[in-house]
């Protein structure tokens, strides 16, 4: 039997302080209110933004193809795993993107990792220091020489910039919506230094897409840079409502990837209902802005009560909401007393956050009612009263 005694150890630390998280067990499936230990609680830390896992048009298309090619692919995508669905659905998000060319992978993780393959000693990664996990794994995977700029700081960027001038490739790589505070890339002053220095855009949209632009097509289109940011990634597992990830760009782009991207070529590509499904997705977003409308709205009117308690939500300007309260330990306590209101809110604590802005992040979706929005308001002035958080 393995000595495991340095693991039980490092866990034991973790629970002293107070960032041991447990894995919640949900007795229904996601929507705006689940069930969890036998009791009927509000999700709001669900990435489901517009509603779409429950869309009757998306589980009557993972239904028809399960019918029609079974519930796996087979294989890998270069050897037998690319079914003509697969196809499709990267030929109608090229289309959604407005790029030439799509890549779908088994998740966004992946695709990041994935695409990272374009960089070789040769060249130098320059990273937003707050991007995702994803992002900085993927540059770890790499040989290039990498560069961190402070979070959206573009005078650091510009200073790193102007250093990197004698690499073959510079890539400038950032979340267009970072995850944890929910602000957005100031994505118009990155292309402009990109283009200035000849560098590479990499934008990683996981939490843009469909929340962010016409129809939900992403940062890049918010800001009317169509045709300026080289490498788009998305993500299908979150407003899409399914699972994968993609990358959208240049044809050559896509091409590369198809030879040398190691997720791609060592992965069995996703099941023909997940491809199914994410098509019946994009043909949702563009036949119907209402969703993201009223996914805009609810995070306004959450964001804008939340404030006028006094919480303090950080940089937030999306439908991410983060409730900041400092050490690991009272945030995941907060997050605790929420659950026994009815609220299911999600403590968030280091390692993914700084150890002194530990949080609880609220998610608000389209599919969330005023008279929800309100329930999770009042869970919030009831626990923070008892936290000592408001008076």
């Amino acid at each position: 039997m393995a000595n495991w005694s340095s693991l039980e150890h490092e866990l034991e630390q973790l629970k002293k302080e107070g960032r041991y998280r447990p894995i919640s067990v949900w007795e229904s499936g996601s929507d705006t209110w689940m069930n969890i230990g036998g009791r009927r609680v509000l999700q709001m830390s669900s990435n489901n933004y517009l509603g779409l896992t429950n869309h009757p048009d998306l589980k009557k298309a993972a239904i028809q193809a399960i019918e029609q090619y079974g519930v796996g692919s087979g294989s890998v995508r270069t050897i037998t795993g690319t079914l003509d669905i697969h196809d499709q659905l990267e030929q109608e998000l090229a289309a959604f993107k407005g790029t030439e060319a799509a890549l779908v992978f088994q998740s966004g993780f992946t695709t990041n990792q994935g695409v990272m393959t374009i960089l070789g000693t040769d060249d130098v990664v320059i990273s937003d220091e707050l991007n995702h996990a994803s992002i900085i794994d993927g540059i770890r995977l790499t040989k290039a020489q990498r560069r961190i700029y402070a979070h959206k700081d573009m005078d650091q960027l510009e200073a790193v910039l102007r250093e990197c001038g004698s690499f073959a490739k510079r890539v400038v790589v950032t979340d267009g919506v970072f995850s944890m505070d929910g602000d957005i890339a100031p994505l118009p002053a990155i292309v402009e230094l990109a283009e200035k220095y000849d560098a590479i855009v990499f934008v990683d949209d996981a939490h843009a897409s469909g929340v962010l632009g016409r129809n939900g097509k992403g940062s890049t289109d918010h800001f009317g840079l169509n045709g300026r940011v080289h490498i788009q990634v998305g993500t299908l597992s979150k407003a899409v409502g399914a699972v994968g990830g993609y990358v959208a760009g240049d044809q050559v782009l896509k091409n590369f990837l198809v030879q040398k991207a190691r997720p791609f070529l060592f992965s069995t590509s996703a099941p023909p209902s997940v491809a199914a499904t994410c098509l019946a997705a994009i043909r949702v977003l563009k036949q119907s802005e209402s969703l993201i409308g009223r996914l805009w709205s609810n995070a306004t009117y959450f964001r804008t009560k939340v404030q006028a308690l006094g919480f303090d939500t950080g940089a937030s300007e999306t439908p991410i909401v983060p409730v900041i309260v400092g050490e690991p330990a009272k945030a995941m306590l907060f997050s605790d007393l929420l659950l026994q209101q009815g609220v299911f809110a999600q403590g968030i604590v280091f390692p993914t956050v700084a150890m002194d802005k530990g949080r609880v992040r609220f998610i608000v979706t389209a599919n969330h009612t005023l008279e929800d929005l309100d329930f999770a308001i009042d869970a919030l002035v009831i626990a923070g009263k008892k936290l000592g958080l408001l008076t």
